[in-house]
């Protein structure tokens, strides 16, 4: 079962809210604007969304 990624909070030197995903040594994988990444999270469905639709 694929597990989900987990984001840290950050600020940037502007103020802006940022997200940093970790790959699992810990590394930092990518960083994005909260602005970005809850533009993404808001244009996918989840599992239950799509087969909620579905009937």
């Amino acid at each position: 079962m694929a597990t989900t990624t987990r984001r840290t909070t950050h600020r940037s030197s502007a103020g802006k809210k940022l997200y940093a995903v970790r790959d699992a040594q810990g590394r930092f994988k990518d960083i994005q604007t909260f602005e970005r990444a809850h533009r993404a999270d808001i244009r996918r469905k989840s599992k239950a969304e799509i087969k909620g639709s579905k009937g």
